[in-house]
């Protein structure tokens, strides 16, 4: 259980209730209120698909907008992060053949939970293709949320093997679904994103079961292990580490991203400039 110093002042009293205490009394209020916690727990104060639902009509944007298209795009609540700004900002121009360091810079900065998860692969000596499927996993998300997974593989098909592909549009579905084998257990996170009695729909259990049969299960399986639920925001992951395995393993075309005339080429010029209106 995560303790917040802060809140159980607040329960017990506040500041001044608490300097008035003994060390006993402390002691035992401390003890109530994690009592009291773990006997509510974190999966019954989450809120129900119905209650999710319900906040449809207050959200001033849909829950599935692309990263780059809201305030608020960068999370998962539909919610503004602390010290974000109220509108969005200005973006900067990216060169005239922009490669994939550059829209990591430009457009996907700060990225800390791609590198963080890519830099936890890296330190357990995972294969370079593992790694650079832990980096690009959640890119589909600049441009929309529902989906990322099948709407990363398009994006980045064109670029890197099959098999990092594949890994990127599977990791969506088994982020549902445990395995012991490996110590993967359903995020507790995800009661709050999509409700405590939330089911995945068939077709997402359809993708699982296929993929859980397949060759490159493992890499696949190997993205949620290494995903991280809790963002740590003073974990800063030099995106140069990457450089090496970005350059041998991602065709970067010569005319640059965008411009190559690529099934998703398309795609990276939504991302490139999100400000044209049609």
């Amino acid at each position: 259980m995560q303790i917040e110093r802060e809140k159980i002042i607040a329960a017990i009293g506040g500041a001044k209730s608490v300097e008035a205490m003994d060390d006993e009394a402390r002691a035992e209020a401390v003890e109530v209120y994690l009592m009291k916690e773990l006997d509510e727990g974190p999966a019954a104060k989450a809120p129900t698909v119905a209650d999710l639902e319900n906040e449809i009509e207050t959200r001033t944007f849909r829950r599935g907008v692309g990263s780059l298209f809201a305030v608020g795009g960068l999370s998962p609540f539909g919610e503004r992060l602390p010290g974000e700004p109220e509108t969005v900002r200005r973006l900067p121009s990216l060169p005239a053949k922009p490669t994939l360091l550059d829209y990591f810079e430009l457009r996907f900065a700060p990225a800390r939970h791609a590198l963080q998860s890519a830099d936890r692969a890296l330190t357990q000596n995972m294969d370079e293709e593992v790694v650079l499927a832990c980096l690009l996993h959640d890119l589909g998300q600049t441009l929309i949320k529902t989906d990322h997974g099948w709407w990363g593989a398009q994006l980045l098909r064109p670029y890197v093997s099959e098999r990092v592909a594949f890994a990127i549009q599977y990791h969506q579905a088994l982020r549902f679904f445990p395995d012991p084998s490996v110590g993967y257990e359903y995020p507790e996170q995800y009661n709050f994103i999509f409700g405590r009695d939330y089911a995945p729909p068939p077709y997402i259990r359809a993708a699982y079961e296929h993929c859980r049969k397949h060759k490159w299960y493992m890499s696949a399986r190997l993205i949620t292990i290494n995903d991280l639920y809790s963002f740590d925001p003073d974990c800063v992951v030099d995106l140069n580490k990457f450089t090496d395995i970005i350059g041998w393993h991602f065709k970067q075309p010569p005319e640059g991203l965008g411009f190559d005339d690529s099934p998703s080429a398309h795609m990276w010029r939504a991302i490139s400039t999100p400000d044209t209106p049609l």
